[in-house]
């Protein structure tokens, strides 16, 4: 187990490199919440996460003989990162193992740095065997994302310098998947203030250390989650030691919350964060946690290297769900100016269409009629109901697409 010497010490080696990034109320959810919520903005790290912190710990600890001999991570993207700046920084030769569905905009980043890439499986725990497999052959010093005491430490900055804030904080949320960052910040914090709560937060497509912390027993989960970032199939022996010993509480969100998180921090608090980034303030939207026994929360916010594409389908669903975009298929007679009565009638509601598409020889309709695809902005739920009973009025069929 790390001390918080061996905390102070990484510390030092990160001021080379680091950024102390931002803990920043967050006022309107404090506000709605009526407790103050702080963001620790970890994806406005070097990098854009947190695992930079760990990876140039351990790599900054190498000997020099070591050094010589590269180095070799196996991630889905930040800690790949983390480690391929760790190596240019030292002017080491780094090999990266990645998933093969790994977002390219983290493919891209970790190339940014100089390190090689091999793709390799379909989750993380493929492609950190098979990196294994591959720093054993060729003599490498491997470089593990979580099960390792210099990155654990490293993680444990981030708690210290939420223990030096002014804040007298009464709970710290955290994200989870293989436990590092969780092991590093609670080990810190709860040195310094036993009576500070740990909450870890994990993907629910992504269970094996939360099903471990309550179990207290190594499991194994199937693994399909947006947030990429915590998506380990397989729990830590290692990092279970610190979460029973530190962790007070331990939940886990969905897909569908962890996208409305993400959709919020970019409207409200005008910051892009990734999956595994938003399970914190996800935790506490959709009432995973109870909250009312805190008055200062604490919630890391773990990275923001989202992939865009991903981002913009949260996005147009957040649109739908919110009711400022209406999508629709209307059938009508197929006859000259069918369609222009039909955008009269949104025309005449203020109802902006934005894409339109019009099919006549779907099987699904008979001949003579034709189909009309139509997704409108609109202004809200009262909004949409008088789009539907205009609609109704005038004697269309329609369908609401989800």
């Amino acid at each position: 187990m790390i001390k918080i010497e061996d905390i102070k010490s990484a510390q030092k080696n990160l001021s080379q490199i680091l950024i102390k990034t931002p803990l920043s109320l967050a006022p309107k959810l404090s506000k709605d919440l009526g407790v103050n919520i702080y963001l620790k903005k970890e994806n406005l790290q070097n990098t854009g996460s947190f695992k930079l912190r760990g990876a140039f710990n351990r790599v900054s600890n190498l000997t020099y003989k070591d050094k010589l001999k590269g180095i070799v991570a196996a991630s889905a993207g930040n800690h790949a990162q983390g480690v391929a700046l760790s190596g240019q920084y030292f002017s080491i030769p780094t090999t990266i193992i990645m998933p093969e569905n790994t977002p390219l905009t983290k493919i891209n980043g970790v190339k940014s740095y100089g390190a090689d890439v091999i793709l390799h499986g379909l989750y993380y725990d493929d492609a950190y065997k098979f990196a294994l497999e591959y720093s054993k052959k060729r003599g490498n010093i491997f470089i593990h994302p979580f099960e390792d005491k210099d990155v654990i430490a490293g993680q444990g900055t981030i708690g210290l310098e939420i223990l030096e804030s002014e804040t007298d904080f009464d709970a710290v949320i955290i994200p989870i998947g293989g436990g590092g960052l969780i092991s590093g910040v609670a080990s810190a914090i709860k040195s310094k203030n036993p009576n500070i709560k740990i909450i870890g937060v994990a993907s629910a497509g992504a269970t094996a250390l939360k099903q471990a912390f309550e179990t207290n027993k190594r499991c194994s989960s199937p693994v399909k989650t947006i947030a990429d970032g915590i998506a380990v199939r397989d729990s830590s022996e290692i990092t279970l030691k610190y979460m029973k010993k530190y962790v007070d509480e331990v939940v886990a969100v969905d897909d569908e919350e962890i996208a409305g998180a993400i959709l919020y921090l970019l409207e409200n608090q005008k910051i892009v964060v990734e999956g595994a980034g938003a399970v914190g303030i996800a935790s506490i939207m959709f009432n995973k946690i109870d909250i009312s026994k805190y008055k200062n929360i604490a919630v890391i916010v773990s990275g923001g290297n989202i992939d865009v594409t991903m981002l913009s389908v949260i996005i147009e669903k957040g649109l739908v769900k919110s009711d400022r975009k209406l999508k629709l298929m209307i059938t009508l007679i197929d006859k000259h100016g069918a369609l222009m009565e039909l955008t009269r009638v949104f025309d005449k509601l203020n109802a902006n269409i934005v894409q339109i598409d019009y099919d006549r020889t779907s099987i699904s309709i008979s001949y003579g009629d034709a189909n009309v695809l139509i997704d409108l902005e609109i202004k809200g739920g009262k909004h949409r109901t008088k789009i539907e009973k205009e609609l109704h009025l005038n004697g269309y069929k329609f369908h609401i697409l989800d």
